[in-house]
């Protein structure tokens, strides 16, 4: 497997923020190789990657989207959608998808708390 760990960010945000400076400044077990940061609005997922991510998080789709967001207000409050709905509007919208999204190997966790990290390691 790769040890590398991958952070979904949008630097605009500051529980992204510190998710990115927990990574750089924890030990990193494992002799990871790398951490790469993605900024998913510029970088895009598809709905193969979103939901690969969902099933490394282990919860549903519905589960991960910021309903705070004005595209959801807009556009999905109070609407009952499938799990393929959900994920095209993430897709869609990639506002939506909430964050910071951290993986290693077959793991993701949603790093809020930054310390949600850890539970990778476990």
């Amino acid at each position: 497997m790769k040890n590398e760990i991958t952070i979904y960010h949008n630097p605009r945000c500051s529980k992204s923020r510190n998710a990115v400076c927990f990574l750089d400044e924890m030990e990193l077990p494992y002799a990871i190789e790398n951490v790469h940061v993605v900024e998913y609005l510029k970088n895009t997922l598809n709905k193969s990657e979103l939901s690969d991510l969902l099933k490394k998080i282990g919860i549903k789709a519905e589960e991960l989207v910021r309903k705070g967001e004005p595209d959801y207000k807009e556009n999905y409050k109070g609407k009952t959608l499938s799990e393929s709905d959900w994920i095209n509007a993430m897709v869609k919208y990639p506002k939506l998808i909430e964050r910071p999204i951290v993986v290693f190997r077959d793991k993701a966790v949603v790093a809020r708390p930054k310390e949600t990290i850890n539970k990778l390691f476990i």
